[in-house]
């Protein structure tokens, strides 16, 4: 099964991740499938850039995303209603 998760990078103590397309059975450290964006929890406020066309791709293609890709989407979903609104 493919997941949608987030692979940490960055310096010490000073994490930001990358959204990627990996099979569940591999760690995130190891070659993934396809970077979607990153996510930099540091800044203020919280830097996220997801290509959205592609990770509804990978949603309709069967991927799962883990609890904390979720919680992204959310807050990318309410951001984008603000906008519109």
């Amino acid at each position: 099964m493919v997941k949608i998760k987030l692979r940490r990078m960055g310096k010490k103590k000073e994490p930001t991740f990358r959204v990627i397309v990996i099979d569940e059975r591999k760690a995130p450290k190891s070659s993934y499938i396809e970077s979607l964006g990153f996510y930099n929890p540091r800044s203020e406020p919280p830097l996220i850039k997801v290509d959205m066309e592609r990770l509804e791709h990978w949603l309709s293609m069967g991927a799962q995303p883990t609890e904390s890709v979720k919680n992204i989407i959310k807050k990318l979903k309410a951001k984008s209603k603000e906008v519109e609104a």
